[in-house]
């Protein structure tokens, strides 16, 4: 086709859209028509250029708009990888364009050595995975290799799912499949592995894959399709002698011909466990840690010495690690033996031996204690000595655990406070109970218009009025930094806060930090993101100080990123019991 001919052709097509807008007809949402297939969308661009790329379009431009820009263009090779449309966020394809992608990647760097609180997570995971081109100076893959690495790193599998469901193609898939199928054999539970095989497409040709399957159709008694799918395998040079003969075993065709367990990767250990009749495996320090969870997961992990120091310490270090139950270094506590005078004398004698006899030791004293005191210095002593050995996270739970188990009126007043701060709970902020003071702005009842979806702006207009009137009763009442927050937030929605308030000059006493006001002036949504993610860190935002809160949803107000603003609002003003 010639230049001129296609031009003509595009021509066309923008008229016709141009008059199907004035028709007032609804817009298509590319995104959720097409979510499917997402990975094929490409983007286009004018053939004789004279309009600027979409990867600077400014960000003060809608997704709508970038949208409609692109039907007069011809396809470009840049594909879109994500979850959910930049519109619900409120960001644009653009949202890197103006950031240097060096400090896109620092700063994820950064945020991937925090335990992330569950707001700053879910702020993180909208950001990074809603549909964008890249940042211009990183590549694609490079890009999307930050996000992957994060969530397999982080163990996010719903995500991972939900990506991959919308995702069909993208760079090194295989890895992301590999990690999904490993997940569940090291959680011996290979009936749902071989389900999330279901995302292996036709277009994957990876030899540990191809594996896996074939072994997923004997495990389903599908022997003749694997058996087809094996010989395949093989002809295109991709098998290999220890898999030959564990399928010709599995098959029946043959005994097995293996003489050694291989724990090169996860499948092969796990076949090894399986068509090995006296399998026996001992785990060290340098074991993968997804053959520990496997171990612990299939119950494999035993003690045949309980003289063997080294082993237990191994079980103990894997533990602490999260890679086995630890629940596991307990029973082999118990398991070693002591004479009666030494259990009674428990308290002056462990010091004398070893470390891990030591414990083990002074666990055994608290099995035996039956007064609730002694209960309670055994447990806090034990808390002592783990940490010595850099073992916290392997007693952490097992403390909290232990705790909970004491009835509240018999605890020793002395021991009160200290118990309550060793108990973990799962119960998240959004499971406890709201009350409200009327008393106080930023704990009043107009809060709710933060976290309850589509609350109306009529009754909050109301509700905002009548607080108003209560507080101005009160001559020495102070407007705080949250405060100001939530009546900046409120006027930004566009509704009235009472002009004697005078939150204005109030804010004038609270500053922002420059690098960030910066970012936010050069309309940087997601790399601000990033960086409020960094801030709000490992802290649950209602742990963050009033001016921290106050000038991030400063921020946040001023690039229109209202879903995150409202979700830091409905997460640190409300007080919860």
């Amino acid at each position: 086709m010639k230049l001129s001919d296609l031009n003509k052709i595009l021509i066309l097509i923008f008229i016709f859209n141009f008059s199907f807008n004035l028709h007032g007809e609804e817009e298509v949402d590319i995104w959720k028509n097409n979510s499917s297939n997402q990975e094929k969308k490409k983007i286009e661009n004018n053939i004789e250029d004279s309009t600027q790329s979409p990867l600077v379009i400014k960000n003060n431009i809608s997704t709508n708009s970038i949208i409609q820009e692109q039907t007069s263009s011809e396809t470009d090779d840049t594909l879109l990888y994500g979850i959910w449309d930049p519109d619900k966020y409120n960001f644009e394809l653009s949202m890197w364009s103006n950031t240097d992608g060096q400090n896109i990647k620092k700063t994820i760097s950064r945020i991937d050595k925090l335990n992330l609180s569950e707001t700053a997570e879910n702020i993180f995971l909208n950001t990074i995975f809603s549909y964008s081109y890249p940042p211009e100076n990183i590549s694609d893959k490079d890009f999307l290799d930050l996000k992957i690495d994060w969530l397999i790193k982080n163990k996010k599998d719903n995500v991972i799912e939900e990506f991959l469901k919308k995702n069909n193609e993208f760079p090194n898939k295989n890895k992301i499949i590999q990690y999904l199928v490993d997940r569940n054999i090291s959680r011996a539970n290979i009936k749902v592995g071989c389900e999330k095989a279901n995302f292996i497409g036709k277009e994957i040709k990876d030899p540990y894959l191809e594996k896996f399957k074939i072994y997923c159709l004997i495990f389903n008694n599908k022997k003749n399709q694997a058996q087809l799918l094996h010989d395949i395998l093989k002809e295109q040079n991709q098998s290999d002698k220890f898999f030959d003969n564990t399928v010709n075993f599995l098959l029946g065709v043959s005994e097995n011909k293996n003489k050694k367990i291989k724990d090169d990767n996860l499948l092969n250990f796990y076949l090894s466990s399986i068509i090995f009749s006296d399998f026996k495996y001992e785990p060290n320090s340098k074991t993968k840690k997804s053959i520990w969870e496997y171990m612990n997961s299939a119950n494999l992990i035993t003690i045949d010495d309980i003289n063997d120091k080294e082993k237990i310490k191994n079980i103990e270090t894997a533990a602490n690690k999260g890679q086995i139950d630890k629940n596991q270094v307990f029973k082999i506590y118990k398991q070693i033996p002591f004479d009666l005078n030494t259990l009674i004398n428990a308290q002056n004698v462990y010091q004398s031996l070893e470390k891990i006899e030591g414990r083990a030791l002074i666990y055994q004293k608290f099995l035996l204690s039956d007064n609730v005191q002694n209960k309670l210095d055994l447990l806090f002593l034990l808390k002592d000595l783990f940490k010595k050995d850099n073992l916290a996270n392997l007693y952490a739970e097992f403390l909290s655990d232990r705790l909970k188990e004491f009835d509240d009126n018999d605890i020793p007043k002395e021991y009160v406070n200290v118990v309550e701060r060793n108990i973990n709970t799962n119960e998240t902020l959004s499971d406890r109970k709201i009350k409200f003071d009327d008393k106080v702005l930023h704990r009043s009842k107009l809060i709710r218009y933060f976290y309850e979806k589509d609350y109306p702006i009529k009754k909050t207009q109301k509700e905002l009025d009548g607080v108003y009137k209560k507080i101005k009763r009160n001559r020495n009442y102070f407007y705080s930094a949250k405060d100001i927050a939530v009546l900046e937030s409120l006027e930004y929605d566009g509704i009235k806060v009472p002009k004697e308030i005078g939150h204005k000059k109030l804010s004038e006493s609270y500053s922002i930090p420059e690098s960030l006001v910066d970012l936010a002036d050069a309309g940087q949504k997601g790399f601000l993101a990033l960086k409020i993610v960094e801030i709000i860190g490992e802290d649950e935002v209602n742990n963050l100080d009033p001016e921290t809160i106050y000038f991030i949803t400063n921020l946040l107000n001023k690039l229109n990123l209202k879903e995150f603003r409202n979700e830091i609002l409905g997460t640190a003003l409300p007080l919860r019991i």
